[in-house]
C-alpha cells in the first residue's frame, strides 16, 4: 500500500562535489517538509540533504548582533543594515558564492560593480592555479560522459576521490561500465600520483608515490622522456627511472587516456606551473594517443562561479572594481592576500566559511570589520557575524543552475520547502541591491 504522505522525488541533483549526481531519490514527509529517505547519494551527498531539516543549527530567521549576541529580526531591518554597511564601505569583499545557484553568482557580480568592491570566488584558495594554467597554455578537455564511455587509462594526481568526490570513481572513472568500457574496472588500467597511500591508492593498478611537492620535477621527467630525452639521475622526485618509463609505455599505449587532478597539484610548490606542465605533457601524448585533462573541483558550483564571473567580467576570480572597471590580479586581489594586509573595511560572505579554512591572521583581519554572512546553518564565520540573513538551501529547498566540473550545466531540483523566513541567495542578494539603489537615490 503506497503511503500518501511520503513523496518521492527521482533524479534529484545532489548539490554537495563537482560531480553532481543526478540520480538521487529523496523521500520527503509531505506534513513535515523534511526528508525521510536518500538513496543513491554519498555518505556526504546524504548529510547535506539531511542537514537541510529543522535544526538547532539551522537559521531561521534573520539575526543582527547586538551588544555582543546575535539577535533575531526582520528580514527589512537586516537588508536595510546590510545596505548601509557596504555603502559606507570604502574597500568591501564579496566572497564565497560557490555552494549556491548561478542565478545568486550573477546577482554577486553586479553587487560588487555597484560597490566597487572586491569579487571573489573559493577557487582563490583551491582551483585557482589551474585556472591560470589554462589561461597560460590552454587545455586539452571533454566531459565526464566521454571519459566514462571512452577512457581505458585513468591517472588520478594529487586527489583522493574516494573521500573527496566519493562517487566519481562508481559513475564516471573506474568501475562504471561505458559504451566502449562494458566490463568496467577490468577495461581500465588506473594509476594514482600521489606522495600518500590513499584510499584511491590502494585501489589502483600502479601508485607512484612521488615526493611531497617535487609533482613539478616529476612531470618535466615524464615529458622529456616521452620525447625521447635519457635523463641522467636513476631517481626523480622519489621515482625510480624505470618505474616512469614503465608509465610512459602504458600511456602510449592506450587508447583513451585522461588525467584527474587535484589540489595536490594546485596548492603544492610550483602551484599553476604544475598544471601547465600537465597540461603540456597531455598536449603531448597526443602525439600517440587520444589523451584528455580535468580537474577535480570541489564545491558542486565553484565552476559555475567561475563561469558566471567569466561572462560577465572576463575573469573567473579575484575580480576587482575598485576603479569602476573590473580588473584581475590573484595574490593582489585574492580573498587572503587581501585580508592578510588589512585592506578590506567590510565583508559579504556568501555560502562559505572562511573563517574554518583561511590562515588565522587573515580571520582575525576579517573579524575586525563589519561582517555580513548569508549562510544556512551556524558557522565559526556566521558565529561572528555582524548580520546573519538564513537562506534557503539552493538544489534542494529552491531551484537553480549549477556547473559540473567539466562544464556540463545542470538544473538543480527544489524537493521541499524552505523554513519560512528563509528566500534564495538570489532573492536576498537582489533585495541588498535594490535597497543600495534607493540609499543612493535618495543621496544623490
Amino acid at each position: 500500500m503506497v503511503d500518501t504522505k511520503i513523496k518521492t522525488i527521482y533524479d534529484v541533483i545532489c548539490p554537495f562535489c563537482g560531480s553532481l549526481c543526478d540520480d538521487l531519490e529523496v523521500d520527503i514527509d509531505k506534513s513535515t517538509q523534511t526528508i525521510i529517505g536518500i538513496r543513491n547519494a554519498c555518505q556526504i551527498g546524504t548529510a547535506k540533504l539531511f542537514a537541510s531539516n529543522p535544526s538547532e543549527h539551522r537559521y531561521t530567521k534573520p539575526m543582527i548582533k547586538k551588544d555582543g549576541k546575535l539577535t533575531e529580526t526582520t528580514i527589512d531591518i537586516a537588508i536595510n543594515k546590510a545596505a548601509e554597511i557596504l555603502i559606507k564601505s570604502k574597500r568591501p569583499l564579496l566572497y564565497g558564492f560557490s555552494s549556491t545557484e548561478c542565478e545568486a553568482q550573477g546577482k554577486g557580480v553586479e553587487l560588487a560593480e555597484i560597490l566597487g568592491g572586491v569579487l571573489d570566488n573559493t577557487a582563490s584558495v583551491c582551483h585557482g592555479p589551474s585556472l591560470l594554467a589554462e589561461q597560460d597554455v590552454g587545455v586539452s578537455t571533454s566531459t565526464l560522459g566521454e571519459y566514462k564511455n571512452r577512457a581505458d587509462l585513468v591517472i588520478f594526481w594529487g586527489c583522493n576521490p574516494v573521500h573527496a568526490h566519493p562517487r566519481h570513481l562508481g559513475r564516471y572513472s573506474e568501475f562504471v561500465r561505458g559504451y566502449f568500457r562494458k566490463d568496467g574496472r577490468n577495461d581500465r588500467v588506473v594509476i594514482v600520483i600521489d606522495p600518500r597511500n590513499t584510499q584511491t591508492a590502494q585501489i589502483a593498478d600502479i601508485h607512484i608515490q612521488v615526493n611531497p611537492k617535487e609533482d613539478y620535477e616529476l612531470l618535466n621527467a615524464i615529458r622529456a622522456m616521452v620525447r625521447g630525452v635519457e635523463l641522467e639521475d636513476d631517481k626523480i622526485a622519489g621515482v625510480t627511472k624505470e618505474k616512469i618509463k614503465e608509465v610512459i609505455e602504458i600511456m602510449k599505449k592506450s587508447n583513451y587516456g585522461v588525467i584527474f587532478f587535484g589540489m595536490g597539484l594546485t596548492q603544492s610548490s610550483s602551484h599553476h606551473r604544475n598544471v601547465d606542465s600537465a597540461i603540456c605533457l597531455t598536449r603531448e601524448l597526443n602525439d600517440y594517443t587520444k589523451f584528455l585533462i580535468t580537474p577535480m573541483r570541489g564545491h558542486y558550483n565553484v565552476t559555475g562561479a567561475n563561469t558566471v564571473f567569466t561572462w560577465n567580467t572576463g575573469y573567473a576570480y579575484s575580480i576587482d572594481f575598485s576603479r569602476g572597471y573590473p580588473r584581475y590580479n590573484p595574490g593582489e586581489f585574492s580573498s587572503v592576500d587581501l585580508l592578510m594586509r588589512d585592506e578590506i573595511d567590510a565583508s559579504l560572505i556568501v555560502a562559505s566559511d572562511p573563517a574554518s579554512n583561511f590562515p588565522a591572521d587573515s580571520v582575525v583581519n576579517l573579524f575586525k570589520h563589519p561582517l555580513i554572512v548569508i549562510e544556512p546553518h551556524e558557522t565559526p564565520t556566521s558565529a561572528f557575524a555582524d548580520i546573519v540573513f538564513p537562506v534557503a538551501i539552493a538544489g534542494i529547498e529552491c531551484e537553480g543552475t549549477a556547473y559540473r566540473m567539466d562544464h556540463i550545466p545542470l538544473r538543480l531540483r527544489k524537493v521541499k520547502e524552505p523554513p519560512e523566513n528563509c528566500l534564495s541567495d538570489a532573492i536576498i542578494l537582489e533585495k541588498i541591491i535594490n535597497k543600495i539603489n534607493e540609499l543612493k537615490g535618495e543621496k544623490q
